[in-house]
């Protein structure tokens, strides 16, 4: 699907609903133009009326246009329950660089899309919890469908992107934190995470985690973050870089182009272990590449939410 827009014509704003409005009304016209015609995004506003349920909130109106029965939805009738939920240690900051850029990094590719996910999930009449988490959980929301929950979210996510909050040094513990996730979420629900998967943590022992969101009956589709020119592909110049941990700190020099056949070989293949692993585990993958736009990770959430409903 052709790009919908350039997020760089976004950076004069701040008001993350804004944006994220236009980005999804942009991926809806985009949708309707490209080979994907046709698939449905439906923004419900009511509902079939069910013999036998009360009169009370039948929109009349609607039935002399339409001469069939519609219930109006109220704020806690809703179609689906999601958690979003984003990693925001330290690794998620790259590419780092002081004063960067801040809509090109993998936090900021994520904040703005999840920004558009709650403008979009909403709109379809969905729950949104959140959840921001890097060693441990730094915020946590039910799911709710009321205006004053999106604001709450919308600031949250805003104050991700403040350069004052950028850390170094934060680290990621996403097996105890999912695990925990896992048990905060009482209904079953639809849970999105982005995150670049880099947990110091056995992978075993991560998809472990992410079992038990499965084990409790939710739903879930992982967003692997990354920039995939520079992360998956090493594409650096020919002359020595030195490559800084983020999280740990820990630096290293080298020229790249000495080791980048074995470190694309080492990468595809825990790339290659990921997907086969969710692939067992029944979780839905989707890669998401910070130099692309948000289309591919909307599209993925219709397709998903299309097999659950």
């Amino acid at each position: 699907m052709k790009n919908i827009f350039d997020i760089q014509q976004f950076q004069q704003f701040d008001n993350l609903d804004l944006i994220a409005r236009e980005v999804v009304e942009g991926f809806i016209t985009g949708l309707h133009r490209s080979p994907f015609h046709g698939f449905s995004v439906e923004f419900a506003e009511h509902r079939l009326y069910n013999q036998g349920e009360s009169t009370k909130h039948i929109d009349w109106k609607l039935f002399a246009r339409t001469d069939k029965l519609f219930v109006k939805q109220y704020e806690e009738e809703t179609n689906l329950r999601c958690q979003l939920v984003i990693d925001t240690s330290s690794s998620m900051l790259f590419p780092y660089s002081k004063g960067q850029n801040r809509l090109q990094n993998k936090l900021a590719f994520s904040v703005y899309t999840a920004a558009a996910l709650i403008y979009l999930l909403r709109k379809q009449r969905d729950a949104i919890g959140l959840t921001l988490f890097s060693d441990q959980i730094e915020f946590f929301s039910q799911a709710r469908l009321s205006p004053v929950h999106a604001e709450l979210m919308y600031g949250k996510l805003s104050e991700l992107l403040l350069p004052e909050n950028a850390k170094l040094r934060k680290n990621t513990n996403a097996t105890a934190v999912l695990h925990q996730i896992a048990e905060n979420i009482h209904k079953r629900s639809l849970v999105i995470i982005f995150s670049d998967m880099l947990d110091n943590e056995k992978t075993d022992e991560l998809f472990s985690a992410l079992q038990h969101l499965r084990y409790n009956k939710h739903e879930v589709l992982l967003f692997h973050v990354t920039d995939h020119k520079q992360e998956r592909e090493f594409q650096f110049s020919n002359r020595p870089h030195r490559f800084v941990d983020l999280e740990t700190g820990h630096s290293v020099k080298l020229n790249p182009w000495e080791v980048k056949a074995s470190y694309v070989t080492s990468v595809n293949r825990y790339f290659e272990e990921l997907k086969v692993k969710c692939g067992q585990y029944h979780i839905d993958l989707a890669q998401a590449d910070i130099n692309g736009d948000f289309g591919h990770v909307l599209l993925s959430y219709l397709v998903k939410r299309k097999k659950l409903y």
